[in-house]
């Protein structure tokens, strides 16, 4: 018969053994399939409004291994190979897309897909067209400025990327291989391609796919029963 201090021993060790396993899966599935992200900022609203957690679908585009190991939230660490597993499609025009920035890789970004490789991108007194067509606008997109800047107007010249306009005339400019373009769906209040440039395919991390919980910070803690915006809870990214 095994004494009690055995029984706790191996109780301690399954135990131990149970959450190291549920750990090593949580990092798996995060690294490899889904991934949740906080929505910082106003660029997509109103698709994905500040405050919004949503899950990432990282498998339709392919499953990439870690490609830096080091301190979580810091920028301590070392870049390591990595690859990517094959995915079920490429990007495409209207997904709405997680990828690391261009200027600076260790943060990601979110905006929508507006170009894809080989296509053709210019904006025209605020409208964006790709190959001469309109790009479809999206449900929740918006403009807050009725101000339209000419090509060579006004602060809002991106000089930033090639110099090719201002936020409301831009290009056009035709995307390299293995090059997409993407832009908030608040157009008029937007750090995006039109600024930065590029995004390659091999910093694009993921698809939005589902709003799981929606925070808003700015409603008093007096009426904290709004703070939760329970009609996104469940919310579909399109």
């Amino acid at each position: 018969m095994s004494s009690p201090t055995t029984s706790k021993e191996k109780r301690f060790k399954d135990f131990i053994e149970g959450l190291f396993y549920a750990l090593l899966a949580a990092l798996v599935i995060r690294q490899l399939l889904v991934q949740a992200y906080t929505i910082p900022t106003a660029s997509m609203e109103d698709t994905l409004l500040v405050g919004d957690f949503l899950l990432v679908n990282k498998f339709n585009y392919g499953m990439r291994t870690p490609d830096w190991i080091g301190i979580p939230y810091t920028k301590i660490g070392v870049d390591v190979p990595w690859f990517r597993f094959p995915g079920l499609r490429d990007p495409k025009q209207y997904d709405v897309v997680i990828f690391r920035y261009p200027l600076d890789p260790s943060m990601d970004y979110i905006k929508r897909c507006i170009g894809e490789p080989g296509q053709e991108v210019r904006v025209v007194n605020k409208k964006t067209i790709v190959d001469g067509i309109p790009f479809p606008i999206p449900t929740g997109s918006k403009y807050i400025d009725p101000m339209v800047y000419d090509y060579n107007q006004g602060h809002y010249i991106f000089p930033t990327f090639k110099n090719l306009g201002s936020r409301d005339n831009y290009g056009p400019i035709k995307l390299p291989d293995n090059c997409y373009w993407m832009m908030g769906d608040n157009r008029d209040n937007s750090s995006d391609s039109r600024q930065w440039g590029f995004v390659t395919r091999d910093h694009i991390v993921g698809q939005g796919l589902i709003i799981y919980f929606s925070w808003d910070s700015r409603v008093p803690w007096s009426q904290f029963y709004k703070k939760i915006r329970f009609s996104r809870i469940g919310t579909v990214i399109r």
